[in-house]
């Protein structure tokens, strides 16, 4: 079985990039076809595997602005070949799930439905850097993207969703079925290191829709140590309205990133999230999540058991249950149980399960 694998971008480290790293442990022969590739941004995890690029990676915006090349990434996407593979599997949350292969079995594991297309297209464009003509032409192109977007999510043969949240989302803008499979955690390295700290911990893509600036006010106005670990484009806004009680650590190792789940009071999630690794992570180190309720996370975190969920994304919101919030009375192994639900080698093997049965499905049909 000759496996093509397609991502939308590989110039960052989140939760779709650890996916699509399990993909290649199931399938190292796989080929990755990406629509743009930045090796430095992603560890030169990805670099030692068989890639193939399109046609955006050679532009020079790819690097720093591509998201100003979204009318091209449908043709982008459309431009592999997958003559000579067996199964597709897009690992998408955007324009990966768009990959022509007809005659081939196609499998989506999608983190969400197209999230500025469907559920925040003003706020995305007004979030993004530029001028207000650029934004304003960006916002002329969306319904046609929108139109393909709904187009595109009829060609998978099979999708596969990383929560019931995004599974109602799938339905709801593509009308398609779905089956759950939560998202992968390394237990094995994600795991309860040293002793506990004085200070609480986020980290994510330093993004308007992260909602990270949150926390930051939440703790100036507490007073309390936060230490953030991230990058993207609102860091430095974040920077400069930090108190000296809020350190901020830019890109980490996971070795730091363990460490930092590990010895930290709580991690705080702010996001509403489709389902959320880091929240399954900080668990695996067993450290109690606090997080706004709602998305994936009111599937993965047990309340007053593996943390606690505020109810508004606002200061006032979380700093009710900041204050609230007594670490002494969470159950470190507790917790750790709760994450190992969701570990690495479950996924896999429900992926390569699914996927072969489907195959096997697919060739009958194909040769009766």
């Amino acid at each position: 079985m000759k496996i093509a694998l397609v991502h939308e971008f590989l110039n960052q480290l989140g939760g779709a990039e650890r996916v699509l790293e399990n993909f290649l442990e199931i399938w190292p022969d796989a080929t990755v076809h990406v629509l743009i590739f930045d090796q430095n941004k992603t560890g030169k995890i990805f670099g030692s595997h068989n890639l193939k690029t399109s046609f955006l990676d050679k532009c020079f915006l790819s690097r720093n602005h591509h998201r100003w090349l979204l009318p091209l990434m449908p043709m982008a996407v459309e431009s592999f070949d997958f003559q000579d593979y067996d199964v597709v599997i897009s690992d998408s949350s955007s324009f990966a799930k768009g990959a022509k292969s007809k005659g081939k079995l196609h499998i989506c594991y999608c983190h969400t439905p197209t999230r500025f297309l469907w559920t925040e297209s003003e706020k995305y464009v007004d979030s993004q850097k530029g001028s207000w003509l650029t934004k304003k032409i960006a916002k002329t192109i969306l319904p046609s993207l929108r139109k393909w977007d709904l187009k595109a999510s009829q060609r998978p043969s099979y999708f596969i969703a990383n929560s019931i949240n995004v599974q109602n989302r799938i339905k709801k803008y593509y009308n398609r079925d779905s089956e759950v499979i939560y998202p992968p955690v390394d237990t094995s390295f994600f795991q309860p290191q040293g002793k506990k700290g004085g200070y609480f911990f986020t980290a994510s893509r330093l993004e308007p829709y992260k909602k990270i600036d949150l926390v930051v006010e939440t703790f100036n106005k507490l007073g309390w140590s936060l230490k953030i670990s991230g990058v993207g484009t609102q860091l430095d806004k974040l920077k400069s309205i930090a108190k000296p009680n809020i350190e901020f650590f830019g890109r980490v190792s996971d070795e730091d990133l363990r460490k930092m789940y590990s010895e930290s009071k709580a991690f705080i999630f702010p996001a509403e999230e489709d389902a959320g690794i880091m929240v399954l992570e900080a668990q695996a180190c067993g450290t109690p999540v606090i997080a706004y309720r709602a998305g994936g996370s009111l599937e993965t975190i047990i309340e007053g058991e593996t943390g606690e969920f505020f109810d508004k994304q606002t200061v006032e919101s979380l700093e009710i249950v900041l204050k609230n919030f007594n670490s002494s009375k969470y159950d470190r192994l507790k917790i750790r149980t709760n994450g190992l639900k969701f570990d690495k080698k479950i996924f896999q093997k429900n992926i390569k399960g699914f996927i072969e049965q489907r195959f096997q499905e697919f060739r009958k049909t194909s040769n009766s």
